[in-house]
């Protein structure tokens, strides 16, 4: 009796590993196309509903008004900031939720507080996401330009194809103006910043950081899902299309 011998698994290559990070990091955010969500609950969820929007708006919200109010000491307006953020990661422990989120704003948080204190300059808080924006609108852009874009191997992944989808003209096309729309943010947040930083504008510069950040996150999410569920219609969809 012969024996079948198992195929080889495929090595992982690094568009696979990347997907794979993406998309884990996609669904987690709530961003599955797969899921039979409508638009807004995908964008909420997105953004962690009012909890999520919490820890992302308190601690810069706090450290501008200390610091617009009273800049001296420093430590003041510093504190305050990464105090909530630790306050928001302990209630998240507490209640057993997801606490990445939480945790990612108290080192980011931590970080920036640690930069400021060590220069002495309250507009420091704000380099590392200046930095941020940089290094994100940079990789968007250029796996867009490359025929790789980080939009389609998140998605590729989610919707089980990989990275087939830059066989299809549609999709390709598609992935490469989400990708350059997403560039296109993190670049204008940067060009928005940057010179408030250099003229060390501390007020108006976390000012603009808010107001560039979730307000112009929201629809972008929206965009983005509306246009993957178009590539990607679902069997329930397709079926009520075909019985019209």
């Amino acid at each position: 009796m012969s024996t079948q011998v198992p195929e080889p698994e495929r090595e992982q290559t690094a568009s696979d590993i990347v997907g794979a990070a993406l998309g884990g990091a996609a669904r987690r955010a709530g961003l599955d196309p797969n899921e039979s969500s409508a638009t807004g609950k995908v964008v909420w969820s997105a953004m962690g509903g009012w909890r999520g929007i919490l820890e992302s708006v308190l601690p810069s919200l706090a450290f501008v008004i200390l610091f617009t109010v009273r800049p001296e000491p420093l430590i003041l307006p510093l504190g305050v900031s990464v105090g909530l953020a630790a306050v928001f990661t302990v209630v998240r422990l507490v209640q057993k939720s997801p606490p990445s989120a939480a945790i990612g704003g108290l080192v980011a948080a931590a970080a920036a507080a640690a930069l400021a204190l060590l220069t002495g300059r309250g507009e420091d808080n704000f380099v590392p996401g200046l930095i941020t924006n940089a290094v994100y609108g940079s990789a968007m852009l250029v796996s867009a330009l490359v025929g790789w874009s980080l939009i389609g191997l998140a998605v590729g992944f989610l919707m089980g194809e990989g990275t087939a989808w830059r066989s299809d003209r549609r999709k390709r096309r598609a992935f490469l103006w989400l990708g350059v729309a997403w560039a296109a943010l993190f670049f204008a947040r940067l060009a928005v910043q940057l010179p408030l930083y250099l003229a060390g504008d501390v007020t108006a510069l976390g000012t603009l950081k808010l107001v560039m950040g979730l307000p112009l996150f929201a629809p972008l999410i929206a965009v983005t899902f509306l246009v993957v569920r178009a590539l990607y219609p679902r069997a329930s969809d397709a079926g009520d299309a075909a019985r019209a």
